[in-house]
């Protein structure tokens, strides 16, 4: 996760903390709306859900080749992908 990503934690974090005052608040809010502006905010989160999406097909692939009540060449298939994508 990059730094902008962690700072809109950190921002949503107080405003949920009863402990912090309103202005506090305020100033997170902003801060959430400018960061989340950024074309690098944009573009981790973007990487992020790309990485994450291949992971999960990978895992549907793997998922496929420990499924008894798949065919064959299901899992033959499986394993070509897998195999095309590194993971085995």
């Amino acid at each position: 996760m990059s730094l902008p990503t962690r700072q809109i934690g950190g921002h949503k974090a107080a405003i949920n903390n009863p402990r912090i005052s309103e202005e506090a608040k305020e100033h997170s809010r902003q801060a959430i709306d400018e960061l989340e502006g950024q074309a690098e905010t944009q573009q981790t989160r973007q990487g992020y859900q790309e990485d994450k999406d291949e992971t999960r097909v990978n895992a549907g692939y793997k998922a496929t080749l420990k499924n008894p009540n798949v065919s064959e060449e299901a899992k033959e298939h499986a394993r070509e992908v897998l195999e095309n994508n590194g993971v085995m």
